[in-house]
């Protein structure tokens, strides 16, 4: 099948197969799926179409947005068209979702995370809330965590490492990458088998989000207008075969009565 990137307007031709998630399906700027996507909701929710980021013409600085640790490839020609600044953790522009600067709340127009919760300390609820404080009203947090589908079940988040206070990863000889943890009140314990995602460090999977878990946490954190984009969007090479870690857009509607998910 024939499509644009809608990231750097390459035009490609692939087997719809190797449209997942993960796998770089653009043979131009290695774009995968997931990327691609966040592109697709990001232009959808801001200009009310899904449309490349050359589209975006003439640039809008006037629309202000972060993003959380985004791939650069898209995160340069983004920046190029509105005002959108890509921070960090570990490096400047620096930003620690659980403890916000409180000179940014209510200033940005939208907020990007893409595969990012599932790596933050808990409890992840101020992530959430974090978020939904740094929009001004009418703002949208674009967002993605891998997340299963649980049915009709209720599924709760699944926490790794719920009691985390001060740790680090440590190195054993035998059992490689291990988390030590040590309590307030001085006990330590240690955790083996662990799931890095990319690699080690900050990569380390803290958390197993379910569908229903990532659309309660955004609806704890104030979030009642929710879309979750799990529908092909083949001119740009999106698709969702599996059906689940779609990306969702989360908004505040002060005037709903309840709270609104929607699939797109």
């Amino acid at each position: 099948m024939a499509f644009t990137c809608n990231i750097c307007g390459q035009a490609n031709s692939v087997e719809k197969a190797r449209l997942t998630r993960e796998e770089p399906s653009c043979t131009s700027c290695g774009s995968t799926v997931r990327m691609r996507s966040i592109v697709q909701v990001l232009t959808r929710e801001l200009f009310g179409r899904s449309m490349t980021i050359a589209q975006i013409d003439p640039p809008r600085p006037d629309i202000v947005g972060i993003g959380m640790s985004c791939w650069h490839g898209y995160a340069g020609p983004i920046a190029h068209r509105i005002a959108y600044r890509n921070t960090f953790y570990h490096q400047e522009p620096r930003l620690d979702i659980t403890q916000i600067d409180p000179s940014m709340e209510g200033t940005l127009d939208f907020v990007v995370s893409t595969d990012v919760f599932e790596h933050v300390a808990a409890p992840v609820h101020r992530a959430f809330d974090n978020t939904r404080r740094l929009l001004k009203p009418g703002g949208v947090f674009v967002f993605t965590v891998p997340y299963f589908h649980q049915g009709e079940q209720h599924v709760l988040t699944t926490e790794h490492f719920s009691d985390l206070h001060d740790y680090r990863i440590v190195e054993d000889e035998y059992l490689g990458p291990m988390l030590k943890n040590t309590k307030p009140n001085g006990d330590v314990q240690y955790f083996y088998n662990l799931v890095f995602h990319g690699g080690p460090g900050e990569t380390l999977e803290m958390r197993r989000f379910s569908e229903w878990s990532v659309l309660e946490e955004l609806k704890l954190a104030g979030f009642n207008d929710l879309t979750i984009y799990r529908n092909d969007d083949l001119p740009f090479g999106i698709a969702w075969p599996a059906g689940h870690s779609a990306p969702i857009a989360a908004r505040v509607d002060p005037d709903a009565s309840g709270v609104t998910v929607r699939v797109r």
